[in-house]
């Protein structure tokens, strides 16, 4: 009975601040809150934010969720998911793509510029760079979701709002040259070592990804198509994080509860927030872990 007791105490803390997340996050800029951009070239998008509104939220938040461990004298989050589910705290664990386990091997700008000069680019770096913010924060009228099958119609608009130019093949140079292994390289050069040692385990991993229908190429460029039992793209799914959505179907595809997953991710609004939502765990990347062995050591898996 305390069991149940406990974890009914702590369901209610999460909750509350899953709901206070919710109510602080917007598709748009609010008052007081900058963005600073993860810029993924051709292959999706991100967004951190920095500002003393995010930041009087987070410390709310974590006070909050200490408040209620200390509450429940629970000293470790961990320890509290082991005490409910055995030595190995997560049946599943989901990855974001870009930025946690890719990322670009250039500067966006800097790609958009070069492969560009032979077609009329002639935009600095810098200009690029503004340009491309500009376009992206700007609603996509095309369609509720940014990555519908391909993108291109989204990335078209994109490119040819950064660069000025709307050359059909200047387009499809660098459309396609972001599905090479020569445009991404592995966060974690250990990503494999540990994603093994996962799954010898019994953990099962799913990619969760905000991408279109070239991640799976991409993926299979890198030589990493097979680390993964599932794979979640946003254009596939018809849904884009930070939607549950996404979430809940990457679980179903891996067969376990959202409960029982634990997601990694780069963006707290995107990942952690959308994550939590779904009723799944989350930390992110960069923050509450930075490496995929710390991952699966945190979770009980020794590699």
């Amino acid at each position: 009975m305390a069991l149940i007791s406990a974890r009914t105490k702590i369901s209610r803390v999460l909750s509350t601040l899953s709901h206070k997340n919710f109510l602080s996050r917007s598709p748009f800029f609010s008052n007081g809150v900058q963005p600073v951009d993860r810029l993924h070239p051709l292959g999706g998008f991100g967004r951190s934010f920095a500002s003393s509104a995010v930041a009087s939220v987070e410390h709310d938040a974590l006070g909050s969720r200490a408040m209620g461990f200390e509450i429940l004298g629970v000293k470790d989050y961990e320890d509290y998911r082991r005490s409910l589910y055995g030595e190995i705290t997560h049946k599943a664990l989901l990855v974001d793509a870009v930025g946690t386990l890719v990322v670009p091997s250039q500067p966006m700008a800097q790609i958009y510029r070069e492969i560009g000069e032979k077609y009329g680019v002639n935009y600095s770096e810098g200009e690029i760079l503004n340009r491309y913010r500009r376009a992206y924060e700007k609603p996509w009228g095309g369609s509720r979701l940014r990555y519908v099958s391909d993108g291109k119609p989204f990335w078209q608009y994109i490119v040819s709002s950064s660069t000025g130019c709307s050359d059909s093949q200047y387009f499809e140079e660098l459309y396609n040259y972001y599905t090479t292994n020569k445009a991404w390289h592995l966060c974690d050069p250990d990503a494999e070592r540990v994603f093994k040692a996962l799954r010898q385990a019994g953990v099962k991993i799913a990619i969760v990804s905000n991408f279109d229908t070239r991640l799976r190429p991409l993926l299979r460029a890198l030589k990493c198509d097979h680390w993964f039992d599932a794979v979640a793209v946003s254009a596939e799914v018809e849904a884009e994080k930070p939607n549950p959505t996404i979430f809940l179907k990457a679980c179903e595809l891996l067969g376990v509860r959202p409960e029982e997953a634990l997601h990694v991710g780069d963006d707290r609004r995107n990942d952690v927030w959308g994550a939590r939502d779904a009723g799944c765990d989350a930390w992110l990347w960069g923050s509450d872990v930075h490496s995929f062995k710390e991952v699966a050591e945190r979770i009980g898996v020794k590699v």
